[in-house]
């Protein structure tokens, strides 16, 4: 976390939209120390919070949306790409598309949290073109906007006590399940009233 402190500190908005292009990318950068630490240089004073977050959903939303278009225009040919197929093998790919079949829109709002799934089932969603560019961006931009301002207004109040981030990244890691929870939940109890109501009608 430190590294990408003192990196931020010095390069500012421009390296904090870097960095998460290339966790976007698939590239094994943990996004949310990334987000954490964006908000750590606002609470120092190097950076205004809210701006944070605005570059924070530009940097996020902008990767995934990039595997998404290259998914879309490439098809399987993009493991060819040297970058991508370091982190996506075609049995990575079948066993994501094989998920993706499943849960559909789910699984792409789901993938947002699940980093090792998320480059895979991004570059899915645009092979497959199930998913409309305008449903991809709307889906992915419901799913950062939980996580984004959580991690970035974290960083930003705790920034003078790193010990006490990395304990509440814990518990904020938590809470984001939590309310992922309730979200599946919700849509669950949606689909089986829908259902219950189908098979009333009939």
């Amino acid at each position: 976390m430190q590294f990408f402190i003192d990196f931020f500190t010095n390069y500012g908005y421009f390296a904090v939209f870097f960095v998460l292009l290339l966790c976007g990318l698939g590239v094994p950068i943990p996004e949310d120390i990334t987000l954490v630490s964006g908000g750590i240089i606002s609470g120092l004073g190097y950076a205004n919070p809210h701006w944070m977050v605005v570059v924070g959903m530009i940097g996020v939303l902008f990767g995934d949306c990039l595997m998404y278009l290259l998914g879309r225009f490439y098809g399987v040919k993009i493991l060819r790409f040297r970058l991508i197929k370091r982190f996506i093998t075609f049995k990575r790919l079948k066993m994501v598309k094989d998920k993706f079949d499943r849960y559909g829109n789910r699984l792409l709002f789901f993938a947002r949290f699940l980093p090792g799934l998320r480059t895979p089932v991004y570059i899915i969603s645009g092979i497959t073109r199930r998913v409309s560019f305008a449903r991809f961006l709307l889906i992915d931009f419901m799913a950062a906007i939980i996580s984004v301002p959580i991690w970035i207004y974290l960083g930003h109040h705790g920034a003078e006590n790193i010990d006490w981030i990395k304990a509440q990244m814990r518990h904020g890691q938590m809470g984001i399940y939590l309310i992922l929870a309730a979200i599946a939940i919700f849509i669950g109890i949606t689909y089986w009233k829908r259902k219950r109501r189908q098979v009333e009608e009939e």
